[in-house]
């Protein structure tokens, strides 16, 4: 009778490995999951629902939108220089005018008074001027006499003495009448030296008066041209052509001196007046440039006049246009504008949109490559203008963001499409 032998048990049999190979499997899967997996919580949206932006590399330029007035250029006022009644109204209000048109007519006979005595005046004193100078050539002409008279006594007494100093040394005549041809002869010369000295003197001080004679006479004539023009000025006249703009007047209404009648604008330049609001003062100056488009066609404007004073917490700027002047532009009329703050450079550029108001611009979803999902990522933006941010970190030109609303994506951190 043989032995027994006895059956050696094997150590890895087939349900072994399975059983071993499944948990280790099973284990893999729970570290991959752990370690590897996408945990983060996710959302599925409607791809219809979202506006997607691509991320550009461009040219930046901050910008801000107003709204401008177009204005006359200039604008003249009329201003009453002499007070009065309203006499004729010769144009109304809305009227084209010329240069010197007459707008309306004023009556004053106090000031028509007071310009005849005060013309009254300066004729007397004319006259008295004009009286004066003549006698200051009166007594140069009666001193010129003077001086012919007493040249024309020594024409005669010097040969005179001269013969009878020669006779009285031959002892023809006596000397006794020697000394009287003398003594004439020598007086003329005498009178004549004093004469002309005194002619001289009154010479210079003639001449210094008919110098302040002429001065006050041209004084008085120009005194007596600008009262002669006073009454002018109850005559309202067109200063400039352009629309003429007043107030109602009425025939016979009162107007005092300085009153503002009214005012003529020039209707062939325009400029753009804007209201800013004051955060922008430090940033607006002289020399800024804005554009607008009119009629399909872009314009450019440029501040020349920049009013530092703030109302209503706005302060104003004048712009005139840049180059050609849009055609069938009309006084009154708003233009959206578009005000440069800083000059252009190259930039990171990305969409705005209601995104900033969710996130602050701290973070946006960005697009995969495939556009099947979006994931959460930190960003930092800079400057804005009415079309796009300033991407200063976390984007890459040609990345797709969303850019429109995250209301309704709650805290989630993937949004699967």
């Amino acid at each position: 009778m043989g032995m027994d032998r006895k059956i050696k048990k094997k150590t890895w049999t087939t349900g072994r490995i399975l059983g071993i190979g499944g948990g280790f499997l099973l284990l893999s899967l729970i570290l991959y999951s752990f370690l590897f997996a996408d945990n983060r919580s996710k959302l599925n949206v409607d791809k219809e629902k979202i506006t997607v932006s691509n991320v550009k590399k461009d040219i930046f330029q901050e910008f801000i939108p107003e709204t401008g007035i177009v204005m006359p250029s200039q604008t003249i006022y009329l201003d009453a220089v002499e007070g009065g009644v309203v006499k004729h109204i010769t144009l109304e209000s809305g009227a084209l005018v010329k240069v010197g048109d007459t707008i309306m007519t004023l009556g004053n006979s106090n000031l028509q008074l007071d310009v005849m005595n005060r013309e009254a005046q300066l004729y007397e004193q004319l006259n008295i001027l004009r009286t004066t100078r003549l006698q200051l050539d009166q007594n140069d002409l009666t001193q010129k006499a003077q001086l012919a008279e007493i040249n024309y006594q020594i024409q005669l007494l010097k040969p005179q003495y001269e013969r009878y100093k020669e006779l009285a040394g031959k002892k023809l005549i006596s000397k006794r009448d020697l000394e009287e041809v003398e003594e004439n002869y020598k007086y003329n010369l005498r009178r004549k030296e004093l004469t002309y000295k005194a002619y001289m003197s009154d010479s210079m001080s003639r001449s210094f008066q008919l110098h302040q004679i002429s001065m006050s006479e041209d004084r008085m004539l120009r005194s007596l041209d600008a009262v002669g023009k006073i009454l002018n000025n109850l005559v309202i006249t067109a200063p400039t052509q352009g629309l003429l703009t007043t107030a109602d007047w009425e025939p016979g209404q009162s107007i005092t001196p300085g009153e503002r009648l009214g005012q003529v604008a020039l209707l062939d330049s325009f400029k753009v007046r804007v209201a800013i609001d004051e955060i922008y003062l430090p940033k607006v100056d002289v020399g800024q440039q804005a554009t607008f488009n009119f009629d399909g066609k872009d314009y450019r404007l440029k501040i020349y006049k920049k009013y530092p004073t703030v109302s209503e917490g706005n302060f104003e700027v004048d712009m005139r246009f840049m180059g050609e002047v849009p055609s069938g532009i009309r006084r009154g009329q708003s233009l959206r504008i578009r005000l440069e703050l800083g000059s252009s450079e190259e930039a990171m550029l990305l969409a705005t949109g209601g995104f900033f108001r969710d996130t602050g611009g701290n973070w946006v979803f960005v697009m995969n490559n495939d556009g099947s999902k979006a994931y959460k990522r930190d960003i930092k933006l800079g400057r804005k203008n009415t079309e796009y941010y300033e991407v200063l970190e976390g984007l890459e030109p040609g990345e797709k963001v969303i850019t429109s609303s995250y209301e309704n994506f709650g805290s989630n951190e993937v949004l699967v499409f």
